[in-house]
């Protein structure tokens, strides 16, 4: 699930890239647009792991069509880069900007505002549910 594949190669349509990017940023508290080998990005992870968040990833070099959701997710964030961090349906940053918001302390209630999730009621691996470590 959320690989989409196409008959021919590329044919897939940045109109459905970005009903795809917004379908899992609307059905997850927390979701991280990464690269396997990205250091931001494994920086953000642990953020959210540090915080005993539960996160939706997106790894767009094992996706089929990751090159043109991150082209998507730059014309719809305004950055190219990796991480492309979502909280509560909003764009946070990267992941240098989610470890400074965590500093700040306003990562955490960003989270605990989210209310995308509250209603179904699903659990596990990319619930976007939100469990205290503590």
């Amino acid at each position: 699930m959320g690989n989409f594949t196409s008959s021919s190669p590329g044919s897939v349509s940045r109109p459905v890239c970005a009903q795809f990017v917004q379908d899992v940023v609307s059905q997850n508290c927390v979701v991280i647009f990464s690269k396997t080998t990205c250091p931001y990005c494994k920086m953000a992870k642990n953020v959210f792991n540090e915080i005993g968040a539960t996160y939706k990833v997106i790894e767009l070099d094992q996706h089929n069509d990751g090159k043109r959701l991150q082209e998507t997710l730059a014309q719809m964030t305004g950055a190219k880069t990796v991480p492309r961090v979502f909280v509560n349906g909003s764009c946070i940053g990267g992941g240098s900007d989610t470890k400074q918001l965590h500093q700040q302390g306003k990562l955490l209630p960003l989270i605990e505002q989210c209310s995308c999730c509250a209603a179904s009621g699903s659990e596990g691996s990319g619930s976007g549910h939100f469990e205290p470590s503590k």
